[in-house]
């Protein structure tokens, strides 16, 4: 049986299904749980939060990570904070 291709709006549709249920994707409710802050900050501002934020939420604990971050045309800092919401 011959399948045929793909248009961009099928992809789009499968792939929206598969977000609506994540045990179709394969993903888990713990690859799901991280719990992400973002910011936008004066440089300084940005590293006094990031600092904030690794005190308040070990690495090891919580897993705390600057997930994603870029220098705006501005000046300022955004960045994403990725933590797990509780410590095991």
């Amino acid at each position: 049986m011959s399948r045929l291709p793909l248009r961009p709006a099928d992809v789009a549709h499968r792939l929206s299904q598969r977000a609506a249920d994540p045990a179709r994707s394969g993903r888990t409710a713990q690859s799901d749980a991280w719990k992400r802050e973002t910011f936008t900050l004066p440089r300084d501002e940005a590293r006094a939060k990031a600092r904030e934020a690794f005190s308040r939420f070990p690495k090891a604990a919580y897993m705390t990570e600057i997930e994603w971050w870029r220098e705006l045309d501005d000046g300022q800092i955004e960045f994403t904070i990725r933590r797990l919401p509780t410590a095991d």
